[in-house]
């Protein structure tokens, strides 16, 4: 008996949003199928996959990683770098050593290499805090001001301070709004419906409902945007129908199977090896569940998961 495919589309869409300006633009969201389901209907706006660099910069990093920067004198020598690596789409910016119990960099320094990566690339740009929440109130009001004219995402706007970073981002200086909340539907809804009603378009926020990495509670964040992908598209929900961006290198560089030398387990196999295995795991898991972007680390990562999109989509 012949299979008689059956397309399951919606009336209702993710909204499309436009990060960056000029020739390099990208569009993630606009979709009005399930995730990857480019079989249902076309996916015009393919996933997206971004390099994550900090103002640290990489001297704790695997080899693999500072061997691809090696030669890079200044942070916006990495931007350049990292706008250049295979299958980058846009380059995320961390700011982590803003955060008050570290280096603790004041607001002005960390502003000015902003503008230093800004000048350095020509791709879209994602600026993450230093995940302090009471420091980048401060700091990504600054931020969003001085990348007027890029259209670049200021991250993340929290229940503690989406009014600062919202206002500043979304309102005064028309960049887009990062909204994160912690692996919940209710609290990603909220978030989202107190940020417009500061004025903010719904086109101008995208979300992050959290991640975790593949084999650390994962199946919460499978269930949540799993939840947030049919909220958004059966049911017409539109305080869910942001695009999704996940950070996920930041979670899968930190667990003890990334980290864990060769020599404590010899039977893991090379350490570099299984924090590729765990960036390129967890980049798909999230893409599958309804992410639209995702942000990665190491070269070998960034190759694969945009050779993954490119065969699936």
């Amino acid at each position: 008996m012949p299979f008689n495919q059956k397309p399951q589309t919606f009336n209702a869409k993710i909204n499309e949003v436009t990060i960056g300006s000029g020739e390099k633009a990208i569009k993630i969201g606009g979709e009005n199928v399930f995730p990857l389901y480019s079989f249902d209907a076309p996916i015009e706006n393919a996933p997206k996959v971004g390099v994550e660099i900090t103002d640290m910069g990489f001297e704790n990093a695997c080899a693999g990683i500072k061997d691809y920067y090696a030669g890079c004198a200044t942070i916006a020598d990495m931007a350049k770098k990292a706008s250049e690596m295979e299958g980058a789409d846009f380059v995320a910016l961390s700011l982590e050593g803003g955060d008050p119990n570290g280096e603790n960099k004041s607001v002005e320094e960390l502003v000015a290499l902003v503008k230093e990566v800004a000048a350095a690339v020509d791709c879209p740009l994602v600026v993450e805090g230093s995940k302090n929440v009471e420091k980048d109130g401060e700091l990504l009001t600054k931020v969003a001001e001085a990348l007027q004219g890029k259209n670049a995402v200021v991250m993340p706007a929290k229940e503690e301070n989406y009014k600062a970073v919202g206002a500043a981002a979304g309102l005064a200086y028309d960049q887009i709004v990062g909204c994160e909340s912690a692996v919940d539907i209710n609290l990603a809804k909220q978030l989202n419906v107190m940020t417009t009603k500061l004025g903010v378009k719904s086109e101008s926020i995208i979300m992050n409902v959290g991640t975790a990495t593949v084999g650390y509670g994962y199946e919460y964040v499978v269930s949540t945007m799993d939840r947030i992908k049919g909220a958004a598209l059966s049911q017409d929900d539109a305080m869910l129908q942001m695009p999704i961006i996940t950070p996920v290198s930041s979670e899968t560089w930190g667990v003890k199977e990334s980290v864990a030398s060769e020599e404590d387990m010899p039977e893991w196999g090379p350490a570099e090896e299984r924090g590729i295995s765990m960036e390129v795991m967890t980049a798909a898991a999230d893409l599958a569940a309804g992410s639209n972007a995702v942000i990665l680390r190491h070269p070998q990562s960034v190759a694969t998961i945009s050779k993954m999109i490119k065969e699936l989509v």
